[in-house]
């Protein structure tokens, strides 16, 4: 039962273009963009393995997109309801899904990374990018992981939310415009900005240029795994609120 509803999940998955097309502006997005810096950027960028991930959270916005578009559309289009008349418990159908777009974020996450750490060392040869120290693995291959956890926020919040436009205007303005306002608001805004999810997941890998930087931010309260933690316990949260709303809901 448990393969087929896996298999049934990535039929589905990519049985349009939108997957696709989500998947190719993923990749080519933060590869263009890292080639680009590292090509034009002064000493105000250093060329250092941490920084060849600096770009990689226009991926992950994107993975989000498609985790939405991969939840919330199966509500619009009926087949939602389809799925939960072949499997009325509803929670393995939904832990099918979640693992289906789980293992593709995965993916990407380090088609995203090895992919710019890669470019990056072709742009800059004379820079030492050579993965030395169990850091820079973790700012490489650690993608990975949050690109896992960043699949499953998005799956979560669809469920929640249920609505495709609803659930992408959360995801966007939260990513894009939201958690970067916290910096800027006086006094506790950015203690607080210490504290939101996709600041952990850069500070777990290492891409996060403002910690140090001239907006003062305070040091982390959390290790790189902590951080880690801290964001896999944010969207593993969204994802289990998700999964128990919509068991209890009319699909």
């Amino acid at each position: 039962m448990i393969a087929n509803l896996l298999r049934a999940e990535r039929i589905k998955l990519f049985s349009t273009r939108a997957p696709w097309w989500c998947l190719a502006i993923a990749i080519i997005a933060p590869l263009a963009l890292t080639m680009v810096i590292f090509a034009l950027a002064g000493p105000e960028i250093p060329a250092t393995v941490g920084n060849t991930q600096l770009v990689s959270g226009n991926g992950r916005t994107v993975l989000l997109v498609l985790a939405v578009f991969a939840t919330a559309s199966e509500f619009n289009w009926g087949t939602m309801r389809l799925t939960f008349q072949a499997v009325p418990s509803r929670v393995p159908a939904l832990l099918a899904k979640v693992v289906v777009v789980g293992a593709l974020g995965t993916v990407l996450g380090l088609v995203i990374s090895f992919g710019s750490w890669g470019l990056a060392s072709l742009v800059r040869p004379d820079a030492d990018l050579a993965l030395h120290t169990g850091a820079d693995w973790r700012s490489v291959l650690g993608q990975s992981l949050v690109f896992l956890f960043t699949a499953v926020a998005g799956v979560g919040v669809a469920l929640l939310l249920r609505s495709v436009a609803f659930a992408l205007t959360v995801v966007i303005v939260w990513t894009q415009v939201l958690e970067g306002l916290f910096v800027f608001i006086p006094g506790f805004g950015k203690y607080v900005y210490q504290w939101m999810p996709f600041h952990a997941a850069d500070e777990f890998v290492g891409a996060s240029g403002l910690t140090t930087g001239p907006l003062g931010l305070p040091s982390a309260p959390l290790g790189p795994w902590g951080h880690l933690g801290y964001f896999a316990a944010v969207t593993v949260a969204l994802y289990v609120a998700g999964v128990l709303v919509t068991a209890r809901r009319d699909a």
